[in-house]
């Protein structure tokens, strides 16, 4: 009798079955297969021996075979972020249920890592790709290179507008148009925006929509009322200086919930009230958003509707790869809580 060394590991193949029990590869194959051709007493063998020995099958090796590996890659920028953490969620919500894979690659928000995502992601043979673009990225050709593999790839949240391909997206501009439009209605006019990389389809529309509804009110802001300002660190180095001008601001509205949270706490720091003295409403509206005292007004992004539509989308592509380009967009609701609104 044939004897595997190390049995139970992964390298278990389908030849080490057919030898231990003595019939031929294919045999084992069709086995496992449950075809009808082979015997109940041999498929009762082959299984019981495949999971003692815990064989799994090679994911490349069957999509060599096949032509599909019934795996997606996704890739986001940031694995422990709230937004993105739904979004993943959504995903695999989807894509467990149609009997596919996943493999998850963070690019920590650096398009070196981004590249090296995309050439794991083709080694392995993905058919399809799910990708929300690095905030550093400026050269999307590694995006190029997959479509011109004809591998499908869906673009969710930050999507690339040059590259005609699927993507999800929310109401960026509408989204933040909703904000600020509720911040002027409470009597806010000096409003800054706190605004992210201006290549960011996304920043760049939140932008624009935070300059519809002051134009709506006829107000002009300054260059000096839009500052770049993304994460906590930006927040703690520009929010100080911004309390200090003559006339200081009314409101602040953040690109996302994290800038928006850190820009209250320093608010309450320098002894103002909120929203009395300055409302602050962010986007995302992530669990950070009901922690904060007072509460956070933001808009809801819906990762995991968004992550959904996007699986959905990418699956489609796979299993039906003709048809016009889908460009999902996803409407955002405004959740008002008390960092905008007295009680």
């Amino acid at each position: 009798m044939y004897l595997i060394p190390n049995m139970g590991k992964e390298n278990v193949t389908i030849k080490d079955i057919a030898r231990e029990l003595g019939i031929s590869p294919s045999t084992v194959s069709r086995a496992l297969k449950d075809h009808p051709d082979i015997s109940q007493a041999t498929r009762d063998a082959v299984n019981e021996l495949a999971e003692r020995w815990n064989y799994r099958p090679n994911p490349i090796a069957l999509s060599l075979k096949s032509g599909s590996s019934k795996t997606i890659g996704v890739i986001i920028p940031d694995v422990v972020h709230y937004f993105f953490s739904t979004v993943i969620s959504g995903i695999e919500d989807v894509v467990y249920q149609r009997d596919y894979n996943m493999i998850l690659c963070q690019s920590n928000e650096m398009w070196e890592h981004e590249v090296k995502n995309i050439r794991t992601l083709l080694a392995s043979r993905v058919d399809g790709i799910l990708a929300s673009v690095a905030k550093t990225t400026t050269d999307y050709r590694h995006y190029r290179s997959i479509l011109d593999k004809d591998i499908p790839l869906v673009f969710f949240d930050r999507a690339v507008e040059e590259i005609r391909t699927d993507s999800v997206v929310i109401d960026d501009e509408e989204g933040a148009y909703k904000a600020v439009n509720h911040l002027l209605r409470s009597g806010k006019k000096r409003i800054v925006h706190l605004s992210g990389p201006p290549q960011l389809a996304i920043a760049s529309n939140r932008r624009k929509g935070y300059l519809r509804a002051m134009r709506e009110y006829r107000l002009t802001p300054s260059e000096e009322d839009i500052v770049k300002c993304d994460d906590i660190e930006s927040a703690e180095r520009m929010i100080p200086g911004i309390l200090r001008r003559t006339p200081r601001p009314e409101a602040f509205f953040a690109v996302n919930d994290l800038t928006a949270a850190q820009t209250l706490m320093i608010i309450k720091r320098h002894g103002l009230r909120i929203p009395e003295d300055i409302a602050v409403v962010g986007f995302t509206n992530s669990q950070i958003a009901k922690l904060t005292d007072p509460g956070l007004t933001s808009v809801d992004q819906k990762g995991f509707e968004m992550g959904q539509e996007a699986a959905r989308i990418l699956i489609e592509r796979i299993e039906k790869p003709r048809g016009p380009v889908q460009n999902r967009v996803i409407t955002s609701d405004l959740v008002v809580r008390g960092s905008s609104s007295a009680k």
